[in-house]
């Protein structure tokens, strides 16, 4: 039994109730398909296909590559820990119906907070403000959709997905201090003559 028990607030019984009214099976289906794209052994591998990649750059991209795959795989174990301390029911759990309609049932029963999914995502984001606006902006888009689908498919309460992405955040600010990753930014000077001297 975990050491704490985190209850559903209002609003996040208002959203899972208002999502299992709206459901179906292709809906669903299309969350299950996306929400894939947050998964840890896929961040993982990219971010360690990314960083081999980056191996022979200039170390400003040396060190974002390093950063980037230091943050896949400490935002991969800190669920896993936070996990085991802390029980909330995913909200998929306290439906029956909605299951008929195409709602999946979802990891461990007791496993919702805070939604693993969204810590990915959130320290991926907040690591990706270190690249040019538009990168920075498109990997935020991707992510937002990719966690709404934990929502949709009722694996986790909104507030999870808010937990986990602050969560996150804080997790890549702290791994900035270990990493010392140098900002890319998308103007004309190569990170070689911007950061020497």
């Amino acid at each position: 039994m975990a050491l704490i028990t985190v209850r559903p607030t209002q609003l996040d019984k208002d959203i899972a109730l208002d999502v299992a009214r709206h459901t179906d099976v292709p809906i669903e289906r299309g969350a299950e398909l996306l929400t894939r794209g947050a998964d840890e052994h896929l961040l993982i591998a990219a971010a360690m296909v990314g960083w081999l990649f980056t191996r022979r750059s200039d170390e400003p991209i040396r060190r974002l590559g390093t950063h980037f795959l230091a943050c896949s795989l400490s935002s991969a174990v800190l669920p896993h820990i936070l996990k085991a301390f802390i029980d909330q029911q995913r909200p998929d759990r306290r439906t029956v119906t909605e299951h008929w309609r195409g709602v999946p049932l979802s990891g461990k029963s007791e496993d919702a907070f805070p939604s693993g999914h969204a810590l990915h995502v959130g320290a991926l984001g907040s690591a990706a403000t270190l690249l040019p606006p538009r990168i920075r902006n498109l990997v935020w888009t991707a992510g937002a959709l990719l966690v709404g689908t934990h929502v949709v498919l009722l694996a986790h309460w909104f507030t999870d997905v808010l937990a986990g992405l602050g969560l996150g955040v804080v997790l890549e600010r702290l791994t900035r201090l270990v990493t010392k990753p140098i900002p890319i930014r998308g103007d004309r000077q190569t990170p070689r003559n911007r950061y020497s001297g």
